[in-house]
């Protein structure tokens, strides 16, 4: 019998590789990586723009693998950078027009995506209790990272 921790995890990986193929089928769609879904959708949320250490942290990437598709991102006319004198990791990135525009393709397919997927099984109120069941879930797997696992 498959125990619990192994039922979780294997359910969780496999939701997050397919989530992964859908963006990569629908970003090259526009000609770009899947990797750019969850950053353009970050990013359409804080029009003020964000740093390049915030969206590390909402995001939970590190920093080379936001580096390195924000470099990606701006070479595609995606996002931009704040303007001074030295780039640095403090400084702001916001989507451009294009940006804006590839950001809510990716906001409709996803909630397409999302109806697709769950609107045959739950209805809102349980969609609700899942997603705040999962973020539950997600800040007390947090925890346990950063405190270790009791001796219990």
């Amino acid at each position: 019998m498959i125990s619990r921790f192994e039922q979780f995890s294997y359910v969780i990986s496999g939701i997050h590789r397919q989530i992964q193929k859908i963006e990569r089928a629908e970003m090259i769609k526009r000609g770009y990586k899947g990797a750019f879904a969850q950053y353009l959708a970050t990013l359409h949320r804080y029009e003020e723009g964000l740093t390049a250490k915030e969206l590390c942290e909402i995001c939970d990437k590190d920093k080379a693998a936001v580096s390195r598709i924000l470099a990606e991102m701006e070479e595609k006319g995606l996002v931009e950078r704040e303007k001074k004198v030295v780039r640095t990791y403090r400084s702001k990135i916001t989507l451009t027009e294009k940006g804006r525009e590839t950001a809510e393709f990716v906001a409709a397919r996803a909630k397409l995506a999302i109806s697709a997927v769950s609107d045959e099984v739950m209805d809102e109120q349980q969609r609700e209790v899942l997603y705040s069941t999962l973020d539950a879930l997600y800040k007390n797997l947090r925890k346990v990272v950063e405190e270790g696992i009791s001796k219990e």
